[in-house]
């Protein structure tokens, strides 16, 4: 299973925010962010920082895909 960051994506273009301007505004490093884009895992410590910024649950901004076999 691989990592879906896509919910996320979306509620930053409906917010008209860049990547960047979330990182910068909750202190998240680019490594984190890159991986994020790459769909790795990060830590729960970044997702609840970035689940009480955008006032959603964790399932609004991420989810799980299965990988093709």
């Amino acid at each position: 299973m691989s990592v879906s960051y896509n919910g996320l994506w979306k509620m930053l273009i409906d917010k008209n925010m860049y990547k960047k301007d979330l990182a910068a505004e909750l202190n998240i490093s680019s490594a984190t962010m890159a991986r994020m884009g790459k769909g790795e895992n990060v830590s729960m410590e970044v997702l609840q920082k970035i689940c009480e910024y955008m006032d959603c649950n964790i399932g609004d901004i991420l989810s799980f895909e299965k990988d093709d076999k």
